[in-house]
């Protein structure tokens, strides 16, 4: 018997019109969530202004600088030293995907 619980899909951070319950606090959970949004709101390849990064996150949660500074500092968006200029990463440099903790 395992002591770890399986993990829970994405999907259930989500309510049914697509807006985000909440910003997970555990690191892996909050990682996994960062992952599918780097993934489903950033096309690979291409660099965002700053406003189309919120404008993106937007539609999925009220706190988007808060999920912008995380997508940052968990490495799945890189930007600018101005950050005037956003990109997809195309992996996370953190060991299993883990994003820090952010105070």
């Amino acid at each position: 018997m395992s002591s770890h619980p399986s993990p829970r899909p994405v999907a259930d951070l989500f309510a049914a019109d697509g807006r985000l319950l909440a910003i997970p606090r555990r690191p892996a959970r909050r990682a996994a969530l960062l992952a599918h949004l780097a993934e489903t709101l950033f096309e690979s390849g291409r660099v965002y202004r700053e406003t189309e990064v919120n404008e993106a996150l937007r539609t999925v949660h009220a706190d988007y600088p808060a999920l912008r500074r995380y997508l940052v500092v968990g490495g799945f968006l890189a930007r600018t030293k101005d950050g005037a200029a956003y990109h997809r990463q195309q992996t996370a440099p953190f060991p299993g995907g883990a994003a820090p903790v952010v105070a």
